[in-house]
């Protein structure tokens, strides 16, 4: 019997697979059905501090299963509004994990305490989104934003802390140290790659905003190498993102030196029947290999890189 349990950040989940945030958690009953599909943590909608429409359409282009493009514009209903949906996922007996985004870390930390009151077990700082002005990884990409705004929630809240870090920098696992020095209990790698698309006939954008950030397959081998790079400069936990459709591409990043996994662009093709398909699929898939626990991957990749 494989035993699929992780454990990040001191705190204990039933499965490595958790709803990525942006795609499917606007709703209570939204991170309900993730649960109750079989994943082993569910993550908010990135929440601000008042309620944001986001960008208007068109804001995303899909590219037949192998990725999406999209710059919604992080619309969300707001901090005083959302706590209600938090609590319908919670008594469904949830793990939940609430993402934030802000301005500055003043307020990210007045999110997080406010984010922090209603249960969640954890809190993940958008500091990554690319298409958000002032937001995002607009702050992100700058190692001492980083520092400031973790240390800020870390002095705010009682639970654990993860900053989820961009790819559209020139040293990303800088920007996963700037985080672990300022006290983050854990890093997510990584949120959409920086992308757009022109429409040949009309000679504009496809996307309203313009740019976008680009999801999915596609972009996997960014993912695993953040991740993998991320891996030998720090010592927190990484939850690895990108691309994540089948349990070859769990473990995969699970050798790369993630301790849990995300799924967000799948969830959209395929429904949230995927959780169940990944739970089942990877726990075959370990005993077919003889391996008993995820925890005996995490980080393996790195102790055969060098055999020859």
């Amino acid at each position: 019997m494989v035993d699929l349990r992780t454990t990040v950040a001191g705190i204990s989940f039933r499965n490595p697979l958790w709803l990525a945030s942006g795609i499917w958690g606007e709703s209570g009953n939204s991170l309900k059905g993730a649960w109750d599909a079989g994943a082993g943590g569910v993550v908010t909608k990135s929440i601000g501090s008042e309620p944001r429409l986001g960008y208007p359409n068109p804001t995303i282009e899909t590219y037949d299963k192998w990725g999406m493009l999209n710059a919604m514009g992080l619309p969300n209903p707001g901090i005083a509004e959302y706590p209600q949906e938090i609590e319908v996922a919670r008594s469904a007996g949830a793990t939940v994990i609430g993402s934030v985004f802000g301005a500055d870390a003043d307020e990210f930390a007045a999110l997080a305490g406010r984010m922090a009151a209603t249960g969640v077990v954890a809190i993940e700082l958008n500091l990554s989104c690319p298409h958000a002005k002032g937001l995002g990884s607009e702050i992100g990409q700058d190692p001492d934003q980083v520092r400031d705004v973790v240390a800020a929630v870390k002095r705010a809240v009682r639970i654990p802390v993860i900053a989820k870090i961009t790819p559209n920098h020139y040293d990303v696992p800088m920007l996963a140290e700037a985080a672990e020095n300022a006290g983050a209990d854990a890093i997510s790698a990584i949120n959409t790659v920086r992308a757009m698309a022109v429409d040949v006939r009309l000679r504009r954008p496809v996307l309203a905003h313009g740019s976008g950030g680009l999801s999915g397959p596609a972009i996997k081998p960014v993912g695993l190498a953040c991740v993998w790079q991320i891996y030998e400069r720090v010592k927190i936990p990484i939850i690895g993102i990108g691309g994540i459709i089948s349990a070859d591409d769990v473990i995969e990043y699970l050798l790369a030196g993630a301790r849990a996994v995300q799924v967000g662009t799948a969830v959209a093709f395929e429904g949230i029947g995927i959780f169940h398909r990944l739970r089942e699929d990877l726990s075959t898939r370990l005993a077919a290999l003889g391996v008993a626990t995820t925890g005996e991957l995490v980080g393996a990749g790195h102790r055969g890189a060098g055999a020859a």
